[in-house]
Protein backbone atom coordinates (compact mmCIF):
# COMPACT_ATOMS: atom_id res chain seq x y z
CA UNK A 1 0.00 0.00 0.00
CA UNK A 2 1.03 3.31 -0.42
CA UNK A 3 0.75 5.92 1.68
CA UNK A 4 0.60 8.81 -1.21
CA UNK A 5 -2.31 7.04 -2.83
CA UNK A 6 -5.34 7.07 -0.03
CA UNK A 7 -6.82 9.91 -0.15
CA UNK A 8 -8.80 9.40 3.10
CA UNK A 9 -8.69 6.56 5.60
CA UNK A 10 -11.57 4.51 7.24
CA UNK A 11 -12.36 6.46 10.37
CA UNK A 12 -11.16 3.62 12.47
CA UNK A 13 -8.14 3.88 10.70
CA UNK A 14 -7.25 7.36 12.34
CA UNK A 15 -4.69 7.24 15.26
CA UNK A 16 -4.55 10.04 17.56
CA UNK A 17 -1.99 12.10 19.18
CA UNK A 18 -2.77 14.98 21.15
CA UNK A 19 -1.05 17.49 23.86
CA UNK A 20 -4.39 17.64 26.01
CA UNK A 21 -5.32 21.25 24.36
CA UNK A 22 -5.74 19.66 20.73
CA UNK A 23 -5.24 16.79 18.53
CA UNK A 24 -3.97 15.31 15.57
CA UNK A 25 -5.19 12.49 13.46
CA UNK A 26 -3.28 10.31 11.66
CA UNK A 27 -3.81 8.02 8.74
CA UNK A 28 -2.16 4.54 8.13
CA UNK A 29 -0.16 6.41 5.16
CA UNK A 30 1.20 8.79 7.63
CA UNK A 31 -0.91 11.67 6.40
CA UNK A 32 -2.41 14.04 9.43
CA UNK A 33 -5.68 15.08 8.09
CA UNK A 34 -7.31 16.88 10.91
CA UNK A 35 -5.47 19.01 13.15
CA UNK A 36 -7.49 21.87 14.88
CA UNK A 37 -5.07 24.96 16.14
CA UNK A 38 -4.79 26.44 18.90
CA UNK A 39 -7.38 24.52 20.68
CA UNK A 40 -9.94 21.58 20.26
CA UNK A 41 -12.83 23.31 18.66
CA UNK A 42 -10.42 25.66 17.33
CA UNK A 43 -10.89 25.72 12.90
CA UNK A 44 -8.96 23.09 11.46
CA UNK A 45 -5.67 23.73 9.35
CA UNK A 46 -6.04 20.42 8.53
CA UNK A 47 -8.89 19.20 7.00
CA UNK A 48 -8.82 17.14 5.02
CA UNK A 49 -10.40 14.40 6.89
CA UNK A 50 -14.04 16.29 5.74
CA UNK A 51 -12.29 17.00 2.25
CA UNK A 52 -10.16 16.75 -0.28
CA UNK A 53 -6.32 16.56 0.57
CA UNK A 54 -6.28 20.15 -0.80
CA UNK A 55 -8.55 21.59 2.24
CA UNK A 56 -4.92 20.73 4.22
CA UNK A 57 -3.24 17.87 5.43
CA UNK A 58 0.06 16.48 6.11
CA UNK A 59 1.76 13.60 4.40
CA UNK A 60 5.23 12.02 5.72
CA UNK A 61 4.92 8.25 3.44
CA UNK A 62 7.74 5.96 1.39
CA UNK A 63 8.19 6.43 -2.29
CA UNK A 64 6.20 3.87 -3.64
CA UNK A 65 4.63 0.90 -2.02
CA UNK A 66 4.95 0.13 1.88
CA UNK A 67 3.75 -3.02 4.02
CA UNK A 68 2.50 -0.77 6.94
CA UNK A 69 2.46 -1.70 10.55
CA UNK A 70 1.46 0.35 13.71
CA UNK A 71 1.54 0.57 17.21
CA UNK A 72 1.53 2.98 20.41
CA UNK A 73 4.52 3.06 22.58
CA UNK A 74 3.99 1.01 25.64
CA UNK A 75 2.14 3.56 27.77
CA UNK A 76 2.22 6.52 25.82
CA UNK A 77 0.30 8.55 23.22
CA UNK A 78 3.62 8.24 21.30
CA UNK A 79 2.62 6.53 17.24
CA UNK A 80 5.07 4.33 15.73
CA UNK A 81 4.19 3.61 12.02
CA UNK A 82 6.61 1.45 9.74
CA UNK A 83 7.06 1.48 6.51
CA UNK A 84 8.51 -2.02 4.72
CA UNK A 85 10.42 -0.78 1.31
CA UNK A 86 11.92 -3.14 -0.90
CA UNK A 87 14.60 -0.83 -0.27
CA UNK A 88 14.48 -0.47 3.23
CA UNK A 89 12.38 -0.13 6.58
CA UNK A 90 11.97 3.25 8.60
CA UNK A 91 9.82 4.32 11.02
CA UNK A 92 7.72 7.48 11.48
CA UNK A 93 7.07 8.81 14.68
CA UNK A 94 4.16 11.15 15.51
CA UNK A 95 3.33 12.78 19.04
CA UNK A 96 2.78 16.49 20.74
CA UNK A 97 4.73 17.29 23.69
CA UNK A 98 2.82 18.68 26.51
CA UNK A 99 2.93 22.61 26.57
CA UNK A 100 4.75 25.09 28.01
CA UNK A 101 3.92 27.79 25.67
CA UNK A 102 3.69 27.04 22.21
CA UNK A 103 1.98 23.69 20.47
CA UNK A 104 4.02 21.43 18.29
CA UNK A 105 3.31 18.49 16.10
CA UNK A 106 6.62 16.38 16.26
CA UNK A 107 7.07 13.79 13.29
CA UNK A 108 10.60 11.70 13.36
CA UNK A 109 11.53 9.53 10.62
CA UNK A 110 14.10 6.84 11.85
CA UNK A 111 16.28 4.58 9.40
CA UNK A 112 15.86 0.82 10.33
CA UNK A 113 17.52 -0.93 7.72
CA UNK A 114 18.58 -0.12 4.32
CA UNK A 115 18.38 3.15 2.65
CA UNK A 116 14.97 3.99 2.44
CA UNK A 117 13.36 6.85 -0.01
CA UNK A 118 10.25 9.15 1.85
CA UNK A 119 8.51 12.20 0.81
CA UNK A 120 6.60 14.84 2.54
CA UNK A 121 3.65 16.76 1.74
CA UNK A 122 2.23 20.02 4.14
CA UNK A 123 -0.81 21.15 2.95
CA UNK A 124 -2.19 24.32 5.20
CA UNK A 125 -5.20 25.91 5.00
CA UNK A 126 -6.82 27.53 8.09
CA UNK A 127 -10.54 28.21 9.00
CA UNK A 128 -11.51 24.30 8.01
CA UNK A 129 -9.64 24.17 4.88
CA UNK A 130 -10.65 27.73 3.54
CA UNK A 131 -7.46 29.95 3.71
CA UNK A 132 -4.43 29.23 2.20
CA UNK A 133 -1.64 31.07 4.24
CA UNK A 134 0.95 33.54 3.09
CA UNK A 135 3.98 31.56 3.03
CA UNK A 136 7.76 32.74 4.17
CA UNK A 137 11.00 31.69 4.69
CA UNK A 138 12.60 32.72 7.40
CA UNK A 139 16.05 34.09 7.66
CA UNK A 140 17.13 31.01 10.03
CA UNK A 141 16.17 28.74 7.47
CA UNK A 142 12.49 27.52 8.94
CA UNK A 143 8.77 28.37 6.84
CA UNK A 144 6.29 30.09 8.26
CA UNK A 145 2.69 30.14 7.19
CA UNK A 146 0.33 33.05 8.14
CA UNK A 147 -3.63 33.65 7.41
CA UNK A 148 -5.14 36.60 9.98
CA UNK A 149 -3.85 35.61 13.68
CA UNK A 150 -2.63 32.79 13.34
CA UNK A 151 1.08 31.39 12.45
CA UNK A 152 2.36 27.92 12.04
CA UNK A 153 6.30 27.52 11.72
CA UNK A 154 8.25 24.21 10.08
CA UNK A 155 11.44 23.45 10.92
CA UNK A 156 13.23 20.69 9.51
CA UNK A 157 16.93 20.04 8.12
CA UNK A 158 15.43 18.52 5.13
CA UNK A 159 15.30 21.12 1.92
CA UNK A 160 11.63 21.86 1.17
CA UNK A 161 10.27 23.95 -1.67
CA UNK A 162 7.07 25.50 -2.72
CA UNK A 163 5.02 23.51 -5.51
CA UNK A 164 1.56 24.21 -6.32
CA UNK A 165 0.60 26.29 -3.08
CA UNK A 166 2.28 23.35 -1.34
CA UNK A 167 5.07 22.65 0.88
CA UNK A 168 6.83 18.94 -1.01
CA UNK A 169 10.25 17.54 -0.17
CA UNK A 170 12.41 14.39 -0.94
CA UNK A 171 14.73 12.39 1.42
CA UNK A 172 16.56 9.53 2.18
CA UNK A 173 16.92 7.94 5.92
CA UNK A 174 19.86 5.19 6.37
CA UNK A 175 19.71 2.55 8.99
CA UNK A 176 20.76 4.44 12.20
CA UNK A 177 19.64 8.20 10.58
CA UNK A 178 16.72 10.11 12.19
CA UNK A 179 15.39 13.06 10.52
CA UNK A 180 13.18 15.34 12.77
CA UNK A 181 10.28 18.05 11.06
CA UNK A 182 8.87 20.07 14.17
CA UNK A 183 5.31 22.17 12.70
CA UNK A 184 4.93 24.39 15.45
CA UNK A 185 1.98 27.15 16.12
CA UNK A 186 1.75 30.70 17.86
CA UNK A 187 -0.63 33.60 17.52
CA UNK A 188 0.96 35.85 14.53
CA UNK A 189 1.21 38.68 16.52
CA UNK A 190 3.63 36.99 19.01
CA UNK A 191 7.34 36.58 18.76
CA UNK A 192 8.60 33.37 16.75
CA UNK A 193 8.25 29.95 18.62
CA UNK A 194 12.40 29.17 19.77
CA UNK A 195 13.34 25.99 17.99
CA UNK A 196 12.38 22.68 19.47
CA UNK A 197 14.69 19.87 20.26
CA UNK A 198 12.91 17.19 18.77
CA UNK A 199 15.18 14.40 20.92
CA UNK A 200 14.44 16.24 24.22
CA UNK A 201 10.61 16.59 23.60
CA UNK A 202 10.41 12.82 22.48
CA UNK A 203 11.63 11.62 26.09
CA UNK A 204 10.13 14.60 27.80
CA UNK A 205 6.49 13.69 26.48
CA UNK A 206 7.37 9.72 27.46
CA UNK A 207 7.91 10.80 30.57
CA UNK A 208 5.01 12.65 31.06
CA UNK A 209 2.63 9.96 29.72
CA UNK A 210 4.04 6.96 31.54
CA UNK A 211 4.44 8.97 34.93
CA UNK A 212 0.59 9.98 34.40
CA UNK A 213 -0.33 5.98 33.40
CA UNK A 214 1.46 4.56 36.30
CA UNK A 215 -0.98 6.27 39.01
CA UNK A 216 -3.57 3.58 37.65
CA UNK A 217 -4.91 0.76 39.59
CA UNK A 218 -4.38 -2.56 38.17
CA UNK A 219 -7.27 -4.29 35.64
CA UNK A 220 -6.27 -7.96 35.76
CA UNK A 221 -5.91 -9.27 32.56
CA UNK A 222 -7.30 -6.55 30.53
CA UNK A 223 -4.80 -3.87 31.97
CA UNK A 224 -3.02 -2.96 28.75
CA UNK A 225 -6.25 -2.48 27.18
CA UNK A 226 -7.58 -0.16 30.07
CA UNK A 227 -4.44 2.13 30.60
CA UNK A 228 -4.64 2.29 26.69
CA UNK A 229 -8.03 3.95 26.98
CA UNK A 230 -7.48 5.79 30.02
CA UNK A 231 -4.59 7.38 27.91
CA UNK A 232 -7.43 8.26 25.30
CA UNK A 233 -9.53 9.78 28.11
CA UNK A 234 -6.89 12.25 29.16
CA UNK A 235 -5.96 12.96 25.64
CA UNK A 236 -9.55 14.39 25.29
CA UNK A 237 -9.10 16.17 28.67
CA UNK A 238 -8.83 20.17 28.55
CA UNK A 239 -5.71 20.78 30.65
CA UNK A 240 -6.27 24.48 31.08
CA UNK A 241 -9.69 23.66 32.23
CA UNK A 242 -10.38 20.64 33.29
CA UNK A 243 -13.03 20.43 30.49
CA UNK A 244 -13.97 16.79 29.18
CA UNK A 245 -14.47 16.24 25.29
CA UNK A 246 -17.07 13.97 24.20
CA UNK A 247 -14.64 13.49 20.80
CA UNK A 248 -11.64 15.52 18.81
CA UNK A 249 -13.75 15.74 15.72
CA UNK A 250 -16.94 17.25 13.79
CA UNK A 251 -19.54 15.85 11.55
CA UNK A 252 -18.04 12.53 11.09
CA UNK A 253 -21.05 10.64 9.79
CA UNK A 254 -23.44 8.57 11.88
CA UNK A 255 -23.61 6.97 8.65
CA UNK A 256 -21.95 7.23 5.49
CA UNK A 257 -24.01 9.39 3.31
CA UNK A 258 -26.39 10.64 5.95
CA UNK A 259 -26.89 14.43 7.40
CA UNK A 260 -26.56 13.24 11.29
CA UNK A 261 -23.47 14.71 11.18
CA UNK A 262 -22.54 16.91 14.60
CA UNK A 263 -19.86 18.68 16.44
CA UNK A 264 -18.45 16.71 19.33
CA UNK A 265 -16.06 18.55 20.09
CA UNK A 266 -17.67 20.19 23.34
CA UNK A 267 -18.13 19.17 26.90
CA UNK A 268 -21.69 16.95 27.40
CA UNK A 269 -22.44 16.39 31.01
CA UNK A 270 -23.53 13.16 30.30
CA UNK A 271 -20.46 11.77 28.31
CA UNK A 272 -18.12 13.36 31.05
CA UNK A 273 -19.42 11.83 34.34
CA UNK A 274 -19.01 8.45 32.54
CA UNK A 275 -15.51 9.52 31.76
CA UNK A 276 -15.13 10.96 35.35
CA UNK A 277 -16.14 7.53 36.48
CA UNK A 278 -13.47 5.46 34.68
CA UNK A 279 -10.83 7.86 35.93
CA UNK A 280 -12.02 7.62 39.48
CA UNK A 281 -12.24 3.58 39.39
CA UNK A 282 -8.79 3.72 38.16
CA UNK A 283 -7.23 6.18 40.71
CA UNK A 284 -7.08 9.40 38.42
CA UNK A 285 -8.14 11.63 41.27
CA UNK A 286 -6.52 15.02 40.12
CA UNK A 287 -9.12 14.87 37.05
CA UNK A 288 -12.22 14.36 39.39
CA UNK A 289 -11.07 17.41 40.99
CA UNK A 290 -10.09 19.87 38.00
CA UNK A 291 -13.79 18.27 36.12
CA UNK A 292 -15.98 19.77 39.48
CA UNK A 293 -14.07 23.23 39.52
CA UNK A 294 -15.04 23.23 35.45
CA UNK A 295 -18.31 22.69 36.14
CA UNK A 296 -18.33 24.69 38.92
CA UNK A 297 -17.44 27.74 36.73
CA UNK A 298 -19.58 26.35 33.60
CA UNK A 299 -22.79 26.54 35.45
CA UNK A 300 -21.82 29.40 37.83
CA UNK A 301 -24.29 32.72 38.04
CA UNK A 302 -27.41 30.78 37.44
CA UNK A 303 -27.21 27.14 38.26
CA UNK A 304 -30.72 26.48 37.55
CA UNK A 305 -30.32 27.24 33.96
CA UNK A 306 -27.54 24.40 33.59
CA UNK A 307 -27.28 23.28 30.12
CA UNK A 308 -26.61 19.82 28.51
CA UNK A 309 -22.93 20.67 27.03
CA UNK A 310 -20.61 23.55 27.33
CA UNK A 311 -17.57 24.65 25.51
CA UNK A 312 -14.20 23.50 27.00
CA UNK A 313 -14.09 26.77 29.01
CA UNK A 314 -17.14 26.46 29.80
CA UNK A 315 -18.34 28.39 27.07
CA UNK A 316 -22.56 28.44 27.14
CA UNK A 317 -22.87 30.41 23.42
CA UNK A 318 -22.53 27.53 20.89
CA UNK A 319 -23.86 28.73 18.11
CA UNK A 320 -24.61 25.31 15.25
CA UNK A 321 -23.44 26.58 11.28
CA UNK A 322 -22.70 25.01 8.21
CA UNK A 323 -19.58 24.66 6.27
CA UNK A 324 -20.17 24.81 2.59
CA UNK A 325 -17.06 24.79 0.92
CA UNK A 326 -16.39 20.97 2.29
CA UNK A 327 -17.84 18.12 1.04
CA UNK A 328 -18.25 16.24 4.51
CA UNK A 329 -16.27 12.56 5.39
CA UNK A 330 -16.65 10.43 2.19
CA UNK A 331 -19.24 13.17 0.65
CA UNK A 332 -21.16 13.00 3.69
CA UNK A 333 -22.74 16.89 4.34
CA UNK A 334 -23.35 19.29 5.58
CA UNK A 335 -20.40 19.67 8.29
CA UNK A 336 -21.09 21.31 10.67
CA UNK A 337 -19.65 23.68 13.85
CA UNK A 338 -21.18 24.12 16.87
CA UNK A 339 -23.57 22.57 18.75
CA UNK A 340 -27.38 23.44 18.99
CA UNK A 341 -28.20 20.73 21.79
CA UNK A 342 -27.09 23.10 24.00
CA UNK A 343 -30.56 24.62 23.84
CA UNK A 344 -32.23 21.03 24.51
CA UNK A 345 -33.68 20.02 27.97
CA UNK A 346 -32.28 16.36 28.51
CA UNK A 347 -33.75 15.23 32.23
CA UNK A 348 -31.53 12.25 32.33
CA UNK A 349 -28.23 14.63 33.26
CA UNK A 350 -29.11 15.54 36.53
CA UNK A 351 -29.11 11.97 37.50
CA UNK A 352 -25.57 11.40 35.61
CA UNK A 353 -24.24 14.65 37.94
CA UNK A 354 -25.88 13.65 41.06
CA UNK A 355 -24.73 9.93 40.34
CA UNK A 356 -21.20 11.66 40.18
CA UNK A 357 -21.24 13.56 43.20
CA UNK A 358 -22.10 11.18 45.28
CA UNK A 359 -19.66 8.34 43.88
CA UNK A 360 -18.26 6.23 46.80
CA UNK A 361 -16.94 3.11 44.32
CA UNK A 362 -14.46 0.87 46.29
CA UNK A 363 -12.04 1.78 43.28
CA UNK A 364 -12.43 5.33 44.24
CA UNK A 365 -11.36 6.13 47.63
CA UNK A 366 -12.57 8.66 49.67
CA UNK A 367 -10.05 11.20 48.55
CA UNK A 368 -11.27 11.07 44.81
CA UNK A 369 -15.43 10.49 45.84
CA UNK A 370 -14.42 13.84 48.02
CA UNK A 371 -13.20 15.69 45.41
CA UNK A 372 -16.52 15.45 43.26
CA UNK A 373 -18.86 14.97 46.21
CA UNK A 374 -17.69 18.36 47.93
CA UNK A 375 -18.96 20.45 44.87
CA UNK A 376 -22.35 20.06 46.91
CA UNK A 377 -20.92 21.96 49.36
CA UNK A 378 -19.16 24.62 47.38
CA UNK A 379 -19.64 28.45 48.49
CA UNK A 380 -22.98 30.08 46.93
CA UNK A 381 -23.65 27.00 44.64
CA UNK A 382 -25.09 23.57 45.88
CA UNK A 383 -25.30 22.52 42.94
CA UNK A 384 -26.59 18.70 44.35
CA UNK A 385 -29.37 20.55 45.45
CA UNK A 386 -30.13 22.68 42.24
CA UNK A 387 -29.98 19.53 40.17
CA UNK A 388 -32.73 17.75 42.46
CA UNK A 389 -34.97 21.08 42.89
CA UNK A 390 -34.80 21.07 38.96
CA UNK A 391 -35.46 17.44 37.97
CA UNK A 392 -38.51 17.55 40.22
CA UNK A 393 -39.88 20.44 38.55
CA UNK A 394 -39.97 18.93 35.43
CA UNK A 395 -40.71 15.21 36.90
CA UNK A 396 -42.17 16.09 39.67
CA UNK A 397 -46.15 16.06 38.32
CA UNK A 398 -45.73 13.03 36.10
CA UNK A 399 -44.50 10.89 38.91
CA UNK A 400 -47.06 12.30 41.32
CA UNK A 401 -49.82 11.75 38.36
CA UNK A 402 -48.42 8.49 37.66
CA UNK A 403 -48.49 7.26 41.19
CA UNK A 404 -51.65 9.02 42.43
CA UNK A 405 -54.61 6.25 43.04
CA UNK A 406 -57.01 5.43 40.18
CA UNK A 407 -60.88 6.81 40.92
CA UNK A 408 -62.19 4.30 40.39
CA UNK A 409 -59.95 2.11 42.79
CA UNK A 410 -60.79 1.27 46.53
CA UNK A 411 -59.41 1.85 49.20
CA UNK A 412 -59.65 -1.23 52.06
Amino acid sequence: MSGLDRTVSRIEDYALVGDCETTALVSRGGSIDWLCWPRFDSGACCAALLGRPENGRWLMAPVGTATIKRRYRPDTLILETEFKTDEGVATLIDFMPMRSSDSHVIRLVVGRRGNTAMRTELVLRFDYGLLTPWATRLKDGRHSFIAGPDRVILSSQVPLRGEDLKTVGEFRVRAGQTVSFVLSYCPSFRSLPAPLDAAAALRATTSFWRRWIKQSSAAGEFTDAVRRSLITLKALTYRPTGGILAAATTSLPEQIGGVRNWDYRYCWLRDATFTLQAMINSGFHLEAQQWREWLLRAVAGDPARMQILYGIAGERLLPEWEIPWLPGYQDSAPVRIGNAAAEQLQLDVYGEIMDVFTSRSAGAGSAAGSAVSSAATAPGISMRACCCCRWWVFCGPAIRASAAPSRRSSVI
